[in-house]
């Protein structure tokens, strides 16, 4: 068991609540509670992430089959199963149809050249959930087509959204973690697909997890967004960027907004409105609102084509789409969201 020390999250202040990780516990089931208590910790009993509908990528049906994945006569039972299916991506990108990920029976995928073993994501309504990885070439049935993931996002059902970023940042991680880290060993696939082992040296991988922070800093009834270069002519967001070891997310968000943009802010106003997985690769984005104690703009050119302090009242026209020039993230993004609950307070 893995343990980490939160203070002052349960109980009296410098008393350290822990919070248990067991190695075979999903990553992302800690990092949901973990979230909860550096929420109730950290924000000052300040909390909008339970009161606010999902972003895209956060709900999934899915059980993740955490009790059966290490019993290889279970593993074997279920790839034979009738009801069993599959998810299809190629290059990274889903197969959908409609507004669905496309699902095929597992028995019939064996037609489809592989780029290696198919994914255990869980069990949908009790039945076996399979992600494959085609071959580039290979020949789809008729009527789906191939779309880009943050595409996809925009027009799959919410549940689906979910499904997607597991599926992805699996196969992403999968493609380029092939070898060992330790002694540079191919490593194989075990635990259908939740960890990989080396063959040399048998040490464990697992999935990558990336926080990033995002964050919108405020000084009164004004905010501060910013544009890179390679981002469409009117696109303007929130500042992010990961974390470094050995910080907080209080400490993240300081730094960043320095090194991008001179401005100081003010750690204890800190407010976590939401967190989202971003599967590009494999982010999880960790989204604040901070207040600014200084207001003058110096921008990192390496990190940043422009930053302007906009009002709330042209935040409200960007929303609804009304500002003749700016133009904000899409609504599967976190900056959005942290755009549209600080514009909706009074």
């Amino acid at each position: 068991m893995r343990r980490m020390m939160n203070y002052g999250s349960d109980g009296d202040a410098g008393r350290p609540c822990f919070l248990s990780f067991a190695a075979p516990d999903t990553v992302q089931q800690f990092t949901r509670r973990l979230l909860c208590h550096i929420q109730t910790a950290f924000a000052n009993g300040k909390s909008s992430m339970t009161q606010l509908p999902p972003l895209a990528f956060c709900l999934s049906p899915l059980d993740r089959a955490e009790d059966i994945r290490r019993d290889e006569r279970v593993l074997t039972a279920l790839e034979k199963h009738n009801n069993a299916r599959a998810v299809l991506f190629l290059k990274g990108d889903p197969v959908i149809e409609g507004r669905a990920l496309l699902r095929l029976p597992f028995s019939e995928t064996a037609a489809f050249a592989q780029a290696a073993a198919p994914i255990l994501l869980g069990l949908e309504d009790g039945n076996p959930l399979y992600a494959l990885d085609l071959d580039p070439g290979v020949e789809l049935p008729g009527g789906v087509e191939i779309t880009g993931t943050r595409a996809a996002a925009m027009q799959l059902a919410i549940e689906e959204t979910g499904i997607l970023a597991q599926a992805r940042a699996l196969i992403e991680w999968r493609r380029k973690h092939r070898f060992c880290s330790n002694c540079g060993t191919e490593t194989i696939q075990i635990e259908a697909g939740r960890k990989r082992i080396c063959r040399s040296c048998a040490t464990e991988h697992f999935p990558r997890i990336d926080p990033v922070v995002i964050m919108l800093v405020i000084k009164d009834d004004w905010c501060l967004l910013g544009r890179q270069k390679p981002w469409p002519p009117r696109m303007w967001s929130a500042l992010a960027g990961f974390m470094e070891p050995g910080e907080t997310i209080a400490a993240a968000c300081a730094r960043e907004i320095w090194e991008e943009a001179g401005i100081r802010t003010d750690t204890s106003t800190a407010e976590i409105i939401d967190n989202q997985p971003w599967p590009f690769a494999s982010s999880l984005m960790i989204g604040l609102i901070i207040e600014a104690v200084s207001v003058g703009i110096t921008i990192d050119a390496h990190e940043l084509e422009d930053a302007r302090w906009f009002s709330k009242d042209e935040i409200r026209g960007m929303i609804s789409g009304d500002h003749p020039d700016i133009d904000l993230p899409p609504k599967i993004a976190i900056a959005r969201r942290l755009l549209e609950v600080w514009a909706a307070r009074d």
